[in-house]
């Protein structure tokens, strides 16, 4: 990772943990299934002061998996799980070195 993006990547740390703290539900909504049903788009949401908040693209930039412009979601592959789960499974795993500390919803 280049020290520009390693300082992006703080940025966009900074920017989440503005909105999401532990025990936090993130929620989730299905934007596009591919015919084959392996690739799917997810758009992410947080709920701050009873507002809600658009995380998406901070993170796919994060996560290092790509935004997709045209539905506004993470670009996220496979099959045989709830890959809303693993989203933000991963995304709280990465923001506080535990997988469970954020829950999820799907909406």
């Amino acid at each position: 990772m280049s020290a520009k993006s390693k300082l992006s990547n703080d940025i966009i740390e900074g920017c989440l943990l503005k909105y999401l703290k532990p025990n936090d539900t993130v929620y989730t909504i299905l934007k596009s299934v591919s015919q084959s049903g392996m690739y799917r788009h997810i758009q992410v949401i947080a709920i701050k002061d009873n507002q809600p908040v658009d995380l998406t693209r901070w993170v796919a930039q994060y996560s290092e998996w790509p935004y997709k412009e045209k539905t506004n979601g993470v670009g996220v592959s496979g099959c045989g799980m709830d890959m809303g789960f693993h989203l933000v499974y991963t995304l709280s795993y990465d923001l506080f070195d535990d997988g469970y500390a954020l829950k999820h919803s799907w909406l």
